[in-house]
């Protein structure tokens, strides 16, 4: 059995939006697909699914759509939600939760991810989990705060 690389990746920022309207864009469908995603499903409760569908130029991805996805954990709207996907290889999930804090300038967005492999391709995608991570609630917070989407 392979090690679990005993570190996560966490990012926060504040959005300057209502708690519930930031929840919403990062938990259902028709939020992920205004800023994020092409054609993504949110069962948003308990056991249910999300599925995360991306339309990319990538010359190594076949069909030019990337997907991925896993059970939804937890849903406490509007403050927790956790799930799980593979963004290292469909052999193990890690888990993904958002927390959300309001403050008196919006709403404060902590996302951690953790349960990577501790081997060369799951250091690597935990890299690649952390910059994505950063440039995905960044994205958020220019769509909610600007109405500036991701093309």
């Amino acid at each position: 059995m392979t090690e679990i690389f005993d570190t996560e990746i966490i990012h926060s920022t504040l959005i300057k939006a209502p708690i519930e309207k930031v929840y919403d864009a990062l938990t259902t469908a028709e939020g992920l697909d205004s800023w994020f995603t092409q054609g993504s499903e949110v069962e948003r409760k308990p056991g249910g699914k999300i599925h995360f569908r991306w339309k990319t130029e990538r010359s190594d991805v076949t069909g030019g759509i990337i997907e991925d996805g896993g059970p939804v954990l937890e849903v406490n709207r509007p403050t927790h939600f956790a799930f799980q996907w593979h963004p290292d290889n469909d052999s193990y999930a890690t888990t993904v939760h958002f927390k959300l804090e309001e403050d008196e300038k919006g709403t404060i967005v902590i996302v951690q991810e953790h349960g990577f492999e501790n081997t060369p391709k799951g250091r690597k995608a935990l890299i690649g989990c952390a910059t994505g991570w950063g440039e995905a609630i960044t994205m958020v917070k220019f769509y909610l705060e600007h109405g500036i989407t991701y093309d």
